[in-house]
């Protein structure tokens, strides 16, 4: 069975977006923190994505590498994110490009049958898409990476659960600028 890991980048008080989808917060480029990120992605065989984070990504990331200012790891990012299998579940979108291929409805029961396939670890992103298979139990491991701002609301992080979910500290890590990564597994 695969693993679904969760994570994303998360104001301190607990958003991944600020009003209006806004996430300038994250403040100025930190190469440590995004050869972390580099890192996870290498080690997942496949991302899952809603629309809103697939536009996000999409719209860059093709050729994040040909940028005249992009680093190392962002040249390596942009060519490994081209290369990993990708899902997109979105009822609204017509097309993918980029070794992606679409789900337009059941978008749990389509996580879940992914899940149980064998394979190395899956990423989702994308809080309304999360906010489903978190609600459904089936991620396995939250990454915060909390950056020092407060933005008063947006888009959670977490969603409304019908139930606790008890969490086990995997991993804590501080990066520069008081930037702080957190791990959970989940309790099963």
């Amino acid at each position: 069975m695969r693993k679904l890991i969760f994570g994303m980048n998360v104001t301190l008080d607990g958003y991944i977006a600020a009003p209006g989808d806004d996430i300038g917060w994250s403040g100025p480029r930190n190469d440590e923190l995004f050869q972390w990120w580099l890192d996870q992605e290498r080690a997942n065989d496949l991302s899952l994505y809603g629309r809103k984070l697939w536009e996000t990504m999409s719209s860059y990331w093709p050729t994040g590498d040909q940028q005249p200012d992009a680093s190392p790891a962002e040249i390596e990012f942009a060519r490994n994110w081209r290369d990993t299998p990708k899902v997109v579940f979105s009822s609204t979108i017509d097309k993918v490009d980029w070794n992606t291929r679409l789900v337009t409805s059941a978008a749990v029961a389509e996580i879940t049958r992914l899940k149980a396939e064998d394979g190395g670890p899956m990423s989702i992103g994308g809080a309304t898409l999360a906010g489903a298979a978190m609600r459904a139990g089936l991620i396995d491991e939250y990454a915060l990476v909390t950056h020092p701002v407060l933005v008063g609301g947006g888009t959670p992080f977490f969603t409304a659960l019908d139930s606790w979910a008890n969490l086990n500290l995997v991993e804590t890590r501080t990066f520069p600028g008081g930037v702080v990564l957190t791990r959970y597994e989940t309790g099963r």
